[in-house]
């Protein structure tokens, strides 16, 4: 696991589930962007409350920086090429929309 701050943009829809033993928690996707112009996919679950809250009230394309443990990845393209992503536990979410008074 590695601590983590990490900036992109939400790629797709943020979903809310439940867990089999009653929690509740969100995932999403994160499209964060490379040196060299190319990008990569990060799958982000969050369980605290804020975090949470912080991505429910984000779309796809929506900016915002999280930070997190990571765990770095790697799957296989249609074209059989091997590329990179992350997992992230997001701990704290960081949004133009995130409510800053507590």
């Amino acid at each position: 696991m590695i601590d983590a701050l990490i900036a992109g943009r939400i790629y797709g829809q943020v979903e809310e589930r439940a867990g089999q033993n009653g929690s509740v928690y969100v995932t999403c996707k994160v499209r964060a962007a490379t040196d060299d112009g190319d990008f990569i996919i990060c799958n982000v679950i969050a369980f605290n409350d804020a975090a949470r809250a912080n991505l429910l009230g984000l779309g796809d394309g929506d900016s915002l920086s999280l930070s997190g443990a990571l765990t770095p990845k790697v799957w296989t393209d249609k074209q059989g090429k091997a590329r990179p992503a992350l997992d992230l536990i997001a701990h704290a979410v960081i949004t133009a929309h995130s409510n800053t008074s507590d």
